[in-house]
């Protein structure tokens, strides 16, 4: 059980999968539903931090060492600027929701991305993608163990 939850850990820090694809490999994996979320919840919440603090120096330092890395930074950056609609809108409740939506292009990652952009301080930010991943983490667990359910003879 040690090796599913420390997988499901890693799973759910890899960015666009996060907590979305670590839950339903928790399933397959045979852990229990506590498990399952409390290690999605701690592997999709490492990295935030470091993103919301450092990406905009990251960006900064990667932009001058390539042009094919300064246009990816700026793909990365615009499609965070489309997809923050409502955090712009609802500010730090609209973060929230943002990072519990448990579809493409949404989530943690991309929470914290535009927490940076927008300039929300860590201390306000953190709580709310906290907040974010625990609705989309529960989410997911109904869906994840509620489908496993049905197919359970």
């Amino acid at each position: 059980m040690f090796k599913e939850f420390l997988f499901t850990i890693l799973i759910s820090m890899v960015p666009v999968i996060e907590l979305r694809g670590a839950i339903p490999y928790a399933v397959g994996a045979g852990l229990p539903v506590w498990a399952a979320m409390t290690a999605a919840i701690i592997g999709n919440m490492i990295p935030i931090p470091f993103i919301i603090l450092f990406i905009r120096r990251i960006f900064a330092f990667l932009r001058v060492k390539s042009k094919h890395l300064d246009k990816f930074i700026t793909w990365c950056e615009n499609k965070a600027a489309k997809k923050s609609k409502i955090v712009y809108r609802y500010e730090l409740i609209g973060l929230m929701v943002f990072v519990a939506i448990p579809l493409p292009g949404t989530g943690a990652w991309t929470g914290a991305l535009i927490a940076a952009l927008m300039d929300i301080r860590l201390k306000s930010a953190i709580p709310m993608v906290f907040l974010g991943v625990v609705i989309a983490g529960v989410i997911m667990c109904i869906l994840s163990y509620g489908v496993k359910m049905l197919f359970a003879v």
